[in-house]
């Protein structure tokens, strides 16, 4: 039977805006820079923002910096959305910063997979479910980045209590109508994890939301793909992620290194600075790249 749809369960059939995580000259984390951002985005209409996300640069931010920049995006939103924390490394480590964030007054968790060598399948199940029981009621979305875990351990990951939605970031979306199929009963969400390019094929196998970096500079755009793609209007759609096409190619080099170098260097060239991307991300962005950025930029304004 399909649980009852809550406005958080709703809002994920949105668009999750990831937020970038500011620095200073001297690479401290700067969070008053960041609410301007999140002004314009929630003004766009963003349906859900996240702190602590990979646009957030998570893997290069300290624990007691990721637990400042969860409690200062929860202080920007000021509740007018819902805001998802990011958790994850060490299992201690994201069960301290899934309580973090629920003090902090996140409407629900957001769950990295992890990176270490050594995951088990069966020992992402028993992560997530620690992660969960530490938040004390949270909701939790998943982001699954990796398909290969098998959709038996997707399945079990899907059926912990306080799942409500995956984020899915595989390219695979005929797996994604598989894993989707198995759950049917939970009536999860399911967001397009790769942003707007592949948001029209997996909204047209049932992935409703879409996640993006791009509110950090053009929210409006975002918003506009989205509203096509909820008309049914696709051809729009392909018209308008056509027109952001420059910049989420330029955001794949360096193997995608530059995704968050893009974002920052667009901001900087906006005069909204919100500092450097820290390494092993790029920065400097090459002289070609920021160029086209800086064509690309104009040409929006």
């Amino acid at each position: 039977m399909t649980e009852p749809t809550t406005p958080l369960r709703t809002a994920l059939d949105g668009i999750s805006g990831i937020l970038v995580t500011p620095f200073d000259d001297a690479d401290h984390i700067a969070p008053d820079r960041l609410e301007p951002i999140v002004d314009r985005a929630i003004e766009a209409g963003v349906h859900v923002l996240v702190a602590n996300g990979n646009t957030s640069e998570f893997f290069g931010l300290t624990m007691a910096e990721a637990e400042r920049m969860v409690h200062a995006a929860a202080e920007h939103v000021h509740g007018r959305v819902p805001l998802l924390g990011g958790v994850g490394r060490s299992v201690h480590d994201a069960c301290a910063l899934a309580r973090a964030s629920r003090k902090a007054g996140a409407a629900a968790l957001m769950v990295h997979q992890l990176t270490d060598p050594f995951v088990a399948p069966s020992g992402v199940v028993t992560y997530v479910r620690r992660v969960a029981d530490a938040a004390d009621g949270l909701p939790v979305v998943l982001y699954l980045r990796d398909d290969a875990i098998g959709l038996p351990v997707i399945e079990a990951l899907c059926r912990i209590p306080q799942v409500i939605g995956v984020k899915w970031a595989s390219p695979t979306p005929l797996r994604l109508v598989q894993a989707m199929a198995q759950v049917a009963d939970r009536g999860l969400a399911w967001v397009c994890g790769l942003a707007e390019p592949w948001a029209p094929p997996m909204y047209a196998v049932g992935a409703r939301g879409f996640t993006s970096g791009l509110i950090n500079v053009r929210p409006d755009l975002s918003m506009r793909i989205h509203a096509a793609l909820a008309k049914g209007d696709h051809q729009l759609a392909m018209e308008l992620i056509g027109g952001i096409a420059s910049f989420e190619e330029l955001r794949t080099h360096e193997r995608n290194g530059s995704n968050v170098s893009v974002v920052k260097a667009a901001l900087q060239y906006a005069r909204r600075d919100c500092g450097a991307a820290r390494p092993p991300s790029t920065w400097p962005l090459p002289e070609a790249d920021l160029a086209q950025l800086k064509r690309l930029v104009d040409g929006w304004k």
